[in-house]
């Protein structure tokens, strides 16, 4: 059974950083592209960013780029966004996603999610 499990979200003041992890479970080798998006209160879900686990490829979303990094550490089947100069703007439910095919910045293009965790930047 395939499971994304994030964590470290939390409150953080506007110009901190946190790193998220998505730990993953079940048909690791399986997956072609992991993704993080994110929701904010009374927003759509947004791509914030991919990586292409065979290829290594990294796509930011443009709000995002220079500040947030995501990387893969395939021995602890863990996704990783580091965040750094967070703002305000950034306060969203952040989501890990995962599938077999090409990456998108499409949430339908993700078959599997994980349940979230909550980052705040307060200013």
């Amino acid at each position: 059974q395939v499971q994304l499990v994030e964590s470290g979200g939390g409150s953080v003041q506007a110009g901190g950083s946190l790193r998220l992890s998505c730990a993953v479970s079940g048909y690791t080798n399986g997956f072609t592209c992991m993704g993080w998006f994110r929701q904010a209160s009374g927003k759509e879900r947004e791509w914030v960013a991919t990586f292409g686990t065979k290829s290594g490829s990294t796509v930011y979303a443009g709000s995002v780029k220079g500040r947030f990094t995501i990387s893969q550490d395939n021995a602890k089947n863990t996704l990783y966004l580091q965040m750094n100069s967070l703002n305000s703007e950034d306060t969203a439910m952040y989501y890990c996603a995962a599938n077999s095919g090409f990456c998108s910045a499409q949430t339908r293009a993700f078959s599997y999610w994980g349940q979230g965790t909550q980052v705040t930047v307060s200013s």
